[in-house]
């Protein structure tokens, strides 16, 4: 869709940055996005030195977090934010009012529901994607956010220990927030813009000042020669994420503009081309469309680590980690020889946000479902359902040939390496031919793309379906796993 004259320097929220937009050339939404993170970065450096918990309240750093997280909303979205504002106070009621066993099932009802209005209307309003950072993506997070905290405060005071999983029964609240507690998790400026989502009790812990000390004491230093617990500081994390981060917006204002996905559907490309070549020429504009993401969720987690939050404790090596909140890994995405080790390592906060509120909840076709609202989260493009409803039967289908073939090729060096080889090389083209509609957002051209490929992924995982035998994990045998598991970590706590 062509856009109309002046829409590079649109934007929801505040012009004051509109000539840089016009110097540089770049939407005004996206020049306000990064300006509102890099200045977040900073209050985050302030925020860990000035008001850290030795210098400042709890309450203190609640409302700090919670103003600057609601003026970044402001700026970058104007009067749309009143959409965040809304959608929290109406749960923080449904929280307080609604009984204990039906919390979580009225927030995710509510959340999810005005989230869909949002993405209807904002079709309308933006017509497909004319700004790139509106109010939804805000949106997205603080429903996942809203989500989790139900979810995790039904299990603490509207479940019993024996009916939670280990994970849920280390997560779960024991008694509904206060108002600022609740503001400061929702709309702390550290998340607002570009999230991740992150569980309630970690994110009081950090602002309590326990985040560290809790992961710290699960290792004995006396043994490793220290007299006290170290202070680990967050700085070397955060400048190796500002790194990635330039890197992905040079290769995102370099590459990205010049691979655009829509080539491969141009008529004159698809008749000159061959197949083989087609499928290359989509492995590269593939390739182009991830440093955008890149780097969003690298400066966001670096915004997050400034602050000192997302220390996830100490590795095999000794070394500090910081990766709690990360939301993606890079190595691992570009190495994946698997359909489900490329799926955990891209937007894994999201990926979380679904196994927790979905698909360990789920009495049934937990995989269907947790792809469904996936989609049903993403918005209402139609691209999105193209492309988790190929997700769900793609993977099915990588489970299958995994199951039953894996095992013969893992008895000599040589075979692994050309297993290793041939799945990495399947794994990607699946990941671009599933994701492709994701970027077109239409019918019209997903259509089109899957008729250009001959529909080949879908036909071979049907295939593969029919042939191979299935040997589902039933979600009674998960729970069943799930609770061994929480009496083993009892057990050893006794």
């Amino acid at each position: 869709m062509a856009e109309p004259p002046g829409a590079p320097h649109r934007t929801t929220g505040s012009t004051l940055l509109h000539p840089l937009s016009a110097l540089l050339g770049i939407p005004l939404d996206q020049i306000n996005f990064v300006a509102c993170q890099l200045f977040a970065l900073l209050a985050a450096f302030w925020f860990r030195i000035y008001l850290s918990p030795s210098h400042a309240s709890s309450a203190v750093r609640h409302a700090f977090a919670t103003l600057f997280g609601i003026y970044f909303a402001v700026f970058c979205f104007g009067w749309y934010s009143i959409h965040l504002f809304v959608l929290v106070m109406m749960n923080y009621g449904i929280m307080n009012m609604a009984s204990v066993p039906n919390i979580h099932r009225y927030s995710f009802v509510v959340a999810m529901g005005y989230l869909t209005l949002c993405h209807i209307s904002r079709i309308y309003i933006f017509h497909y994607g004319i700004l790139t950072t509106d109010f939804s993506g805000p949106l997205m997070i603080i429903t996942q956010k809203i989500t989790t905290l139900a979810c995790q405060l039904h299990d603490g005071i509207g479940r019993q220990a024996e009916e939670l999983t280990a994970e849920q029964n280390r997560l779960a609240v024991k008694s509904r927030p206060s108002l600022l507690e609740y503001l400061s998790y929702l709309l702390n400026f550290m998340s607002i813009i570009a999230g991740p989502c992150s569980n309630y009790k970690d994110y009081i812990a950090f602002i309590e000042g326990r985040h560290v000390h809790m992961k710290l004491l699960e290792v004995n230093w006396k043994q490793k020669g220290y007299d006290r617990l170290p202070d680990p500081s967050p700085t070397g994390a955060v400048m190796y994420k500002l790194c990635i981060t330039l890197v992905s917006l040079i290769l995102f204002l370099t590459l990205t503009k010049n691979f655009p996905m829509a080539y491969i559907i141009d008529n004159e490309f698809l008749d000159k081309t061959p197949f083989l070549s087609r499928l290359g020429y989509l492995y590269v504009v593939t390739q182009a469309a991830k440093p955008k993401y890149y780097f969003a969720w690298t400066l966001a987690d670096a915004v997050n680590n400034a602050a000192g939050y997302g220390f996830s404790g100490v590795d095999e090596r000794g070394t500090f980690r910081w990766d709690l909140l990360s939301n993606l890994n890079i190595w691992n995405i570009e190495t994946a020889t698997s359909f489900k080790m490329y799926i955990e390592n891209w937007n894994i906060q999201t990926a979380a946000w679904l196994k927790r509120v979905c698909y360990d909840r789920a009495p049934w076709y937990p995989t269907a479902l947790t792809f469904i609202l996936s989609a049903l989260w993403h918005g209402i493009y139609p691209g999105y359902y193209f492309t988790f409803l190929t997700g769900i039967l793609i993977t099915l289908a990588a489970r299958a040939i995994r199951n039953n073939c894996r095992h013969y090729f893992l008895s000599s060096v040589p075979l692994k390496i050309a297993y290793d080889i041939v799945t990495w090389a399947v794994t990607q083209l699946a990941v671009c031919y599933t994701v492709a509609p994701f970027v077109m957002l239409a019918v019209e051209p997903t259509i089109k793309f899957y008729k250009s490929v001959y529909f080949h992924m879908h036909i071979l995982s049907i295939l593969v379906l029919l042939l191979l035998p299935i040997r589902p994990q039933t979600h009674s045998v998960r729970r069943a796993q799930n609770q061994a598991t929480l009496n083993s970590i009892k057990s050893k706590d006794k």
